[in-house]
């Protein structure tokens, strides 16, 4: 018996594992949101956030996870943002250190700005994760329109993603 239980726990795993390598979130739409959460981390989320930016897919911008030693200068030449963008539409969190961080640090930011729909920005494996943890900061009564940005993960990374992303849904299953 414990043979067979163990065994649908490897199947269930394994075929969940399967579903999120093989298919990743995909980038949003054209959709409004009120405003625009780009987490830290990797190539083209802040590209993308600001492409959101221009487009008046939102009004502003929270770019969450900023290294202290960061100014908003720097970032603006980095990603070539007009000094009037980065005056009026975007925020430099510089809180947070990783996802349950990032999470917190946006639900002060959603409060604070009286939010209620964002367009989260992030990796395409690292998505479920961190709207998954935004989720628990905010609640239902914010809309999470997820934007992932396409990316090459390697097989390794992808296998650690989806065991943080199990032990996030335990923890939050057993309200750790």
């Amino acid at each position: 018996m414990i043979r067979r239980i163990l065994s649908f726990l490897l199947l269930v795993w394994a075929i969940g594992f399967i579903w999120f390598a093989a298919l990743p979130p995909r980038p949003a739409g054209d959709e409004k949101t009120d405003g625009i959460v780009v987490l830290t981390g990797g190539a083209g989320r802040i590209e993308r956030g600001v492409e959101a930016l221009r487009e008046g897919w939102s009004p502003a911008m929270l770019v969450s996870g900023v290294g202290r030693e960061v100014k908003d200068a720097e970032l603006a030449a980095q990603f070539d943002i007009p000094a009037r963008l980065m005056r009026c539409c975007i925020t430099l969190g510089y809180d947070a250190v990783d996802t349950r961080t990032n999470a917190e640090e946006t639900a002060a930011w959603i409060a604070a700005n009286d939010v209620t729909s964002i367009r989260l920005v992030t990796a395409d494996y690292h998505m479920r994760r961190a709207a998954s943890d935004l989720r628990r900061q905010v609640g239902s009564d914010v809309t999470i329109l997820r934007d992932a940005v396409h990316t090459e993960p390697s097989l390794a990374m992808l296998f650690l993603e989806y065991h943080k992303l199990l032990i996030g849904w335990v923890a939050a299953l057993f309200d750790l």
